[in-house]
């Protein structure tokens, strides 16, 4: 993903540099804990946001805002039942799973909300972002 001028942050000095905060993309079905996950990104200072991939046909939405870093929430069926009602059909859970197979498959991080406490969630993506190397700094 390329990045223009526009990326570049004001340091502590006032001047340029092409260092900024990490995009970070969160996707997941309904009741996945995205909105949760990011909340707390944010609360340690992440640039974090939650993807409604689930809810589009356009398979990559979540591409739009290029982000650096895609963390997909791993939730069952049954963890969405237990969410929102055991009456949650299985058929719009499937349909969601469906518009988030190309998500998942580019995922940097993939996090089970069903095992995970909300505490221990955050701290391993905390964790992983606090070692996470830019793919273009990989090369």
């Amino acid at each position: 993903m390329s990045r223009s001028s526009d990326d570049a942050v004001m340091d502590e000095d006032g001047g340029q540099t092409d260092v900024r905060p990490l995009r970070i993309a969160v996707v997941g079905h309904c009741a996945s804990g995205k909105s949760t996950l990011v909340g707390a990104l944010r609360r340690n200072g992440y640039d974090a946001h939650a993807v409604a991939q689930e809810h589009s046909g356009v398979t990559w939405l979540w591409r739009h805002s290029e982000p650096d870093v895609l963390i997909y929430l791993d939730v069952p069926l049954a963890a969405v039942r237990a969410r929102r009602g055991e009456e949650w059909p299985k058929a719009i859970y499937d349909a969601q799973e469906a518009r988030l197979t190309d998500a998942r498959a580019h995922a940097d991080l993939v996090l089970d909300t069903n095992t995970e406490s909300i505490a221990k969630m955050t701290a391993h993506a905390i964790t992983f972002l606090s070692e996470y190397t830019p793919k273009a700094e990989r090369r």
